[in-house]
């Protein structure tokens, strides 16, 4: 019996022209393509995925809507939540799968920004194949991250001359500024933690970026820390939801770009 083929396939931040000539090409003959989804509260993001798919796919597919299984966003114990959360999420897309997949047949999961940066779902289907029940191959497609059209957007490089960048989390910038960094990009930060940095620092901030609501903020963290709080604010009321990341440099005066 044939294995059941997925293809994890990166599409950008919401600009349907993110999507490389590869993953174009990996869409136009998929059979299903499956959806986490949040309901309400990111039916655009869903919406957004569809236009992809009808522009796309170029057989006849099937979009198959998996219900997201809540989680704990402030636990106690954050590691074992979302393990929990990761288990859930690989039980309900295997029942997926099985269900809507024969064998032999392709499916195709559309994973916003690049599928291997800040994204659960390779280990979910890691999970998935672990468990033995269904037989899969997987192709992973990478696509534009939000880190680069954020540097893009601002028109900045995100490393001075030979220097480092440090990808990381809003929950780890919250304990003090990562010794030695010289630029660190900020993802998942839920309530933005750059309050207690250096004032001094520059700040490139971004939301919604590539699609029509993008918002775009830059200048000294001292001087617009406060208005990216307000907008980011007003911004997730509007839409019920936001995704927004941000790059903060030590020093741009020097000319080390």
């Amino acid at each position: 019996m044939q294995d059941r083929q997925i293809r994890v396939i990166g599409i950008g931040t919401g600009d349907p022209e993110h999507l490389t000539l590869q993953a174009v090409r990996a869409l136009a003959d998929v059979d299903a393509v499956f959806v986490l989804d949040k309901r309400a509260e990111t039916a655009d993001l869903v919406e957004i995925r569809r236009r992809i798919c009808a522009a796309h796919i170029r057989t006849p597919h099937r979009l198959v809507t998996v219900d997201d299984p809540p989680r704990e966003r402030r636990p106690a114990d954050y590691g074992s939540t979302v393990a929990a959360w990761h288990a859930a999420r690989a039980e309900r897309l295997e029942a997926a799968f099985a269900a809507h997949l024969g064998a032999g047949q392709v499916g195709a999961i559309l994973a916003w920004g690049d599928p291997t940066l800040y994204d659960s779902i390779l280990r979910i289907l890691d999970r998935i194949a672990a468990n033995g029940r269904i037989a899969l191959t997987r192709t992973v497609i990478p696509g534009l991250s939000s880190v680069q059209v954020l540097a893009a957007r601002h028109g900045v490089p995100l490393n001075g001359i030979g220097g480092s960048v440090l990808i990381t989390t809003g929950r780890r910038l919250a304990a003090g500024w990562p010794a030695d960094a010289e630029s660190v990009v900020v993802m998942l930060d839920g309530d933005p933690t750059f309050g207690h940095l250096d004032p001094d620092l520059t700040i490139h901030w971004g939301a919604y970026l590539g699609s029509p609501d993008e918002i775009l903020i830059a200048g000294r963290l001292g001087s617009v820390g406060d208005a990216i709080r307000r907008v980011r604010a007003e911004a997730r009321d509007r839409h019920g939801w936001i995704m927004d990341i941000y790059l903060l440099r030590r020093d741009e005066a020097d000319g080390s770009r």
